[in-house]
Order: C-alpha cells, then sequence, then structure tokens
C-alpha cells in the first residue's frame, strides 16, 4: 500500500492510523491518567487533523493495566481474562481523549470492538470509514474484541481496513534505535529501515505479527517522539522525523543512522 502522492496540503498521508500506547496517557513512570498528559496528545492530534489529514487514533491501555501482570502462574486470573481487562483500559483511555479533543473543537467517535452501547459505537468498518471522510476524529478502543492480540497488531489491522496510508507509531523515544537508547547512550537511531532488517534484528518497533502484516500490505510505519511538539504534523506532512519503516523497493540502501546521529559519531 504505497503511500499517497503529495497534495496541495502539502500531506503526504492523506489517511492514517495513530497508535499510542497507555504509558502516553500517564506522566513518566507514573500509572493511571493525567489529564495534561492526555491534553498534549490532543492537541497535537488536533493540530494534525486541520492539515486535513483523516485520523483514526488506536490506543493502548498500560497506563491502567497490563494483561501480562496476571499471566503468572501464581495468578488465578486466566490469561485471557487479563486481556479482556487490558482492553477495558483502553476504553477509559479513549473516552479520556474523546472529551479532551471535543473540547479543543474536535469531532469525534469512540469506536470499540466490545460493545458497549452505552459509552460507545460499536466498530463497524463501513461506519468508521465514513465518519473519516466527514472529518471526524475516530478513536478506536479494545484492541480488536480478541485476546493474545497486541494494540500493535490491532492499529496495523484497523489501517489495513480502512486503506489508511501509514502507521503512525508515536512513542517516547526519537524512532528506532539499534539498542534500548535509555540503556545504551551509543544506541544508534535510524532514519529508515526495511520490514525484514526490523525483523532479522528484533529491533523494538512493532511485535512481529503487526510488521509482518505491514510488509506483506506495503503499508509504511513512522515511529517518531510524540513529546515533541509538531511531531505528528510533521510525520503526516512525510518530513523525515523519526524513523519509517518500509519496502526493501522503497529503501535502495541499508539501514540508514538518522543525521543526528551521524552528528554524534563526529
Amino acid at each position: 500500500m504505497p503511500a499517497a502522492d503529495e497534495g496541495p496540503s502539502g500531506l503526504k498521508y492523506h489517511r492514517g492510523v495513530l497508535k499510542i500506547s497507555g504509558e502516553g496517557f500517564a506522566d513518566p513512570g507514573q500509572r493511571g491518567i493525567s489529564m495534561q498528559a492526555v491534553e498534549h496528545i490532543a492537541e497535537q492530534t488536533r493540530a494534525a487533523a486541520e492539515q486535513g489529514v483523516e485520523l483514526a487514533v488506536v490506543i493502548g491501555g498500560g497506563n491502567i493495566l497490563r494483561g501480562a501482570q496476571f499471566t503468572s502462574q501464581q495468578s488465578s486470573i486466566h490469561e485471557a481474562t487479563a486481556h479482556y481487562m487490558g482492553m477495558l483500559a483502553t476504553v477509559m483511555n479513549g473516552l479520556a481523549l474523546q472529551d479532551a479533543l471535543e473540547s479543543q473543537g474536535c469531532q469525534t467517535r469512540l469506536m470499540t470492538a466490545i460493545r458497549m452501547d452505552g459509552v460507545a459505537e460499536p466498530y463497524i468498518r463501513r461506519r468508521a470509514r465514513r465518519h473519516l471522510e466527514k472529518g471526524r476524529i475516530i478513536i478506536l478502543a479494545a484492541g480488536t474484541g480478541s485476546p493474545f492480540v497486541t494494540t500493535d497488531t490491532a492499529a496495523v489491522l484497523r489501517a489495513l481496513e480502512l486503506e489508511a496510508d501509514v502507521v503512525l507509531k508515536a512513542t517516547r523515544v526519537d524512532g528506532v534505535y539499534s539498542d534500548d537508547p535509555e540503556k545504551n547512550p551509543h544506541a544508534v537511531l535510524y532514519s529508515q529501515l526495511t520490514y525484514q532488517q526490523v525483523l532479522q534484528q528484533r529491533l523494538r518497533v512493532m511485535d512481529p505479527t503487526a510488521i509482518a502484516q505491514c510488509m506483506e500490505h506495503d503499508l509504511p510505519i513512522m515511529v517518531f517522539n510524540f513529546h515533541k511538539p509538531g511531531n505528528i504534523v510533521r510525520a503526516v506532512r512525510g518530513e523525515r522525523v523519526g524513523t519509517l519503516v518500509h519496502s526493501a523497493a522503497a529503501s535502495d540502501a541499508p539501514a540508514q543512522p538518522s543525521a543526528e546521529a551521524k552528528d554524534s559519531e563526529k
């Protein structure tokens, strides 16, 4: 799925799926929901939507609950149940983001893969596409509605269903590194990678299932630091921000360090 041609608005991507982990909804090192963090996400999302891009936001719930915390042998909670609990946590984040966006004048729809008609619309592909075409920001919660599927994979599947041009993976670091930059100060930041390089080097981008789906359908992934104001707008405009993961056909060179990484080596 190649990116759309750049239009008169300067956008490279006209429809995107923005993936934000649950940690983005909390203060660094904290749990729960920080409305200051939520408002920061809402401000950047609104700014991107004002550029004319159609945006669907897939959110995690790790700031409230991770299903993995109940998967130890000592836990009496079944692993599938723990995953459903994690899905419900994403709905709480979705409600917070919806109100934050609407307080800034955005039209939104919160859609969930698990029916809960009192708080959100059920996710129906055709309805979601229509919301996007009408300029509404849709927030997709509860993953795929099935256990044992990460929200990364859910984001990719929704992007394919909605015929998005790109998956925008918002993180707390500047992109994809050769190692964990929070532990290794010498880790190299890549400006671009192929899907094969991500899988072969086991780089921390998305889970292997999500990467394989993107590779099969030639769906690019932009990994960037959403804490830096304006980065979501830069990403949808196709500016070089963070790391672009795409096909070998689109990348005629091996994994490339970013300009910042090159400067630091001098």
